[in-house]
């Protein structure tokens, strides 16, 4: 039998005491490792990391709690070739796409590292200003922000082992807050080796970092009313989580990220031959492809003026035809798989779904796999569908409401830019939308009336061409969350990432009681 990976809690290693689930390798199929946590004494592990983890990080003041991100981001830099190993085997990525998660994570810690320079040296952080509670000045009222006094509990997704964990640990342990993740049991093997890694570096005192790999259940019945929760993954399982007691009835605070039909939009100036069109096309194509799109912030509909409908489709479908897919092992692959057989049934269905309302446009289902075999490794080609006509648009609300969580998009024309707002408005809320052109008000004012439904506005034109960030990519310094179906999260957007650990509080007294704070 392989490797059963122990969990780490109440400051020791622990092996779950059953035999555990298996990891594969997504494109060879062999089984790699397994997972566990059967018989673990969750409640008195969570308890450790209240009273030990939470004590001793809020000893520390904000900046030296940033030191422990910069030792944390040190560690992680040290092994990061054995991170992108175990990313090929177990999640089946090019190294492009391994350095997403892993180098992005890195990044982040870092980012929030130096933030931390500019914190005060105490232990709240100032909101605002006193102001007096009485004629003479003798009583006031001045508001604080306070670690909560608890554990954050991180439930992931498997699309990021790393990059997940850490987006969320980084504010979480810069406010003073233990963090307990459970990572999602396909991908489980890199958060499990990544916190392992800093667990033996000695970095961080004991009970602030823990991690439970296998099952979720009893989690969320470990959690206590000052704690914390955020959950990334699906939108039937965050309705569950929104229903435990510990959120209905004892106010748990939670985060959520859920789906998301994000939406690209090309605007009537960018027509084709201009540069605002090629970076469309560009965006698109790679949008899909990157991670086999598997994504939470991947270009699910790409909305273009009609009459550029069919130039859109022929230059993105020329794109896709270049990639290559199969073993990331082979450097001239270039989109390697998904993470699982359970997520390759998931795709297919969801294909399946959309050829029944939409038409294929560029269909990768039977490309040649390089060094895989089709039988057992779970790739995918890249597809792209598309309706016709903006009044097949409207009357669709198939591709408005499926999201196919991989290498997946669909191409849709509108007439005009109010009616691709309004059709973009149907996805009901989503983490980003992004809009190109070379138009600056026309683009100004689009991005206003999209602001409502997105966590993010990602605008490209020419003058950026070269520096934007991208579509997908969710840096630390802006908002990464969104309203309605992808969940009313919200995380990163530098500092403002430390309010969802922080509890805001009036102190009131008389001003000399104030100002000794």
């Amino acid at each position: 039998m392989t490797e059963l990976l122990s969990n780490y809690l109440g400051g020791r290693w622990q092996a779950g005491s059953g035999v555990g689930t298996a990891l594969f390798d997504p494109v060879l199929g062999n089984e790699l490792v397994r997972v566990d946590a059967t018989g673990l004494d969750l409640a008195a592990g969570f308890a450790f990391a209240r009273e030990q983890g939470g004590a001793a990080l809020r000893a520390l003041n904000y900046r030296q709690r940033g030191e422990l991100l910069v030792a944390v981001a040190k560690v992680l830099q040290a092994n990061r070739d054995a991170y992108y190993d175990i990313s090929t085997a177990n999640s089946g990525t090019v190294k492009a796409d391994t350095g997403i998660d892993v180098d992005g994570a890195i990044y982040t810690l870092s980012t929030y590292a130096k933030l931390a320079a500019g914190l005060p040296e105490g232990h709240f952080l100032p909101d605002g200003e006193a102001q007096s509670l009485a004629k003479d000045g003798s009583f006031a009222t001045r508001h604080i922000r306070v670690p909560v006094d608890g554990l954050a509990l991180f439930i992931n997704a498997f699309n990021f082992p790393s990059w997940g964990l850490w987006e969320k640990a980084a504010p979480a342990l810069l406010s003073g807050v233990p963090v307990v993740v459970k990572p999602a049991t396909a991908t489980a093997w890199l958060t499990q080796r990544m916190v392992k890694d800093v667990v033996d570096a000695g970095v961080l005192p004991a009970g602030a970092l823990s991690i439970v790999c296998g099952s979720s259940a009893g989690l969320m019945d470990a959690l206590a009313p000052q704690d914390v929760l955020s959950f990334t993954g699906s939108a039937d399982t965050a309705a569950l989580l929104r229903s435990h007691p510990a959120v209905a009835q004892y106010s748990v605070r939670v985060n959520i990220e859920a789906d998301s039909i994000n939406s690209a939009v090309l605007l009537p100036d960018a027509a084709p031959g201009t540069p605002a069109f090629d970076l469309f096309v560009k965006e698109l194509a790679r949008e899909m492809t990157q991670k086999a799109g598997q994504k939470c912030t991947a270009i699910r509909r790409a909305f273009v003026p009609a009459a550029s409908f069919d130039a859109v489709a022929q230059a993105v479908g020329a794109r896709l035809a270049k990639t290559v897919v199969g073993n990331p092992r082979n450097e001239s692959v270039r989109m390697g798989s998904l993470v699982s057989r359970a997520q390759l049934g998931s795709i297919r269905e969801g294909i399946a779904t959309l050829r029944g309302a939409a038409q294929v446009l560029h269909d990768g289902s039977s490309a040649a796999l390089v060094d895989a075999d089709p039988a057992v490794a779970c790739c995918v080609g890249p597809t792209l569908f598309g309706l016709a006509t903006p009044d097949a648009v409207l009357a669709n609300a198939v591709v408005h409401e499926v999201e196919v969580f991989g290498p997946v998009a669909t191409l849709l024309p509108y007439a005009n830019v109010a009616q691709a707002v309004a059709q973009v408005a149907r996805g009901q809320g989503s983490l980003v939308a992004s809009l190109y052109g070379d138009d600056a008000p026309l683009l100004a004012h689009t991005a206003l009336q999209l602001a409502p439904l997105h966590g993010r506005v990602h605008v490209v034109s020419p003058a950026c061409a070269t520096t934007h960030t991208g579509h997908g990519n969710a840096m630390p310094q802006s908002m990464h969350g969104g309203p309605g179906r992808a969940g009313g999260g919200a995380e990163l957007g530098g500092l403002r990432a430390l309010d969802f650990y922080h509890r805001r509080v009036a102190i009131q007294g008389a001003p000399e009681v104030l100002g000794a704070l």
